[in-house]
């Protein structure tokens, strides 16, 4: 798992509160350019860390998922070069966390 740092923590921080939102409106919200955020969704998305979501099958909303949580949680840790984040991350949730919530 690679993350850019800090906008994939950025992004996961914005939707933490439980809320979907779209590129367009993290963007504004953490400050970033919208291609930036359009090109990063998918790989956090990729990673199971965010699911997308919404009525529409390409409606462009997202939400955090139990995985993007707990890495929230530990970002500190991937930070350190010799944790294996994504270790960590399964070890941490159970199978039915681990899930992409379905939309």
């Amino acid at each position: 798992m690679k993350l850019s740092l800090p906008t994939d923590f950025d992004i996961l921080e914005a939707l933490s509160d439980g809320r979907r939102n779209s590129a367009a409106n993290l963007a504004y919200i953490i400050g970033r350019d919208r291609s930036c955020i359009n090109t990063r969704l998918p790989v956090l998305a990729d990673y199971r860390l965010l699911a997308r979501v919404g009525p529409a099958p390409r409606s462009g909303l997202y939400e955090i998922t139990e995985r993007g949580r707990a890495a929230l949680d530990h970002r500190e840790d991937y930070r350190r070069s010799e944790a294996d984040f994504e270790d960590l991350l399964t070890a941490e949730l159970s199978p039915s966390d681990d899930e992409v919530p379905s939309g």
